[in-house]
Parts: structure tokens; sequence; C-alpha cells
């Protein structure tokens, strides 16, 4: 009897840990899309990566690497002049999003909101002179972009869709 109930014991655990969930990504087939305001082309990956797993894949990324990707996170920041820029937040990092050819913008008041972008993942070295007209942009002080002196390597993405939830 010991042995049958050893048996089951192992039959369940064996069961239980087949179902091996894979948190990084969620599919894009299980995200409501209906609770989103669309920009942009349509998002087709079905992977939708966290915040968390495209952080530690922009720390892989070397310059010139190119990664086509989809992935959710928060709005930062937005440019407050005519929504041609957005900033997601990436733990303790950012990702610079610009959105493919300017065919599109997104809404100038979305700072805190969550979006799912699609595009490519790059990294880039910005200019002072980038990062002075996106500061400004941003509304940033004149005593801030002052601050601005020396280039920085920064994660960067061009969307093509872009999600932006409602709330």
């Amino acid at each position: 009897m010991k042995k049958l109930g050893l048996f089951f014991t192992v039959l369940v655990l064996t069961i239980a840990c087949q179902k091996n969930y894979d948190k990084t990504y969620v599919s894009l087939s299980k995200v409501k899309t209906e609770n989103y305001a669309p920009f942009g082309e349509s998002v087709t990956m079905d992977k939708i990566y966290s915040q968390d797993a495209i952080a530690s894949t922009y720390q892989k990324l070397e310059e010139g690497d190119t990664l086509d990707i989809a992935f959710t996170s928060t709005v930062n920041d937005v440019c407050k002049a005519k929504g041609c820029w957005m900033k997601l937040g990436l733990n303790q990092e950012e990702t610079m999003v610009k959105f493919k050819d300017y065919s599109f913008f997104v809404p100038k008041d979305i700072q805190g909101k969550e979006v799912i972008v699609q595009g490519k993942a790059f990294v880039t070295e910005m200019s002072v002179e980038d990062q002075k007209h996106f500061a400004k942009d941003g509304g940033q002080s004149e005593e801030e972009i002052a601050k601005i002196t020396t280039p920085k390597k920064t994660y960067s993405f061009t969307a093509d869709a872009v999600l932006v939830k409602n709330q």
C-alpha cells in the first residue's frame, strides 16, 4: 500500500511539474487587445515579452545588434511637443522609443500608462546634441539640459506598432 501511495505521489508531482510556464512572455492571443488603443501597424508577434526579459536582453546587445521583438512596459516620459517619442521603463534603465519612419505618433498624455510595443531593439550612443533635443521636448528645465555634457550608451527601439492600455 505504501508503494502505491508513493507511486501516486510521484505521478502527481510529475504531472504538476510538466506545466513549465515561461513567465518571460505572454502570448498575444491572451492579451485583451480591446483594452488597448492601437497606433501604427498591427501587433503581429505572438510573444509579448515582459519588462524584465527585455531589460536582460538589452544588456546582452552590443552596438550594431538588432532584435525584432515585442514587449510590455510603462511609459516614463513622452514627447510633449507632438508625441514623436517615448521612454519606457526597463527596471533601472529606460529605452528610447521612436516610431518607424515617423509614420505615427502617440498621445502626449500617456506617461505612467502601460504599453505594448513591437519593433526593433538596438543599442546606440546618443550624442549630446540629441540628448539635449529630447530633454527639451520632454519639458526639462534649461538647468537640467545644461548638465548634459557627454554622449551616452542608450537602449533604443524603433516601433512599428504600439498598443496603449486604456485606463
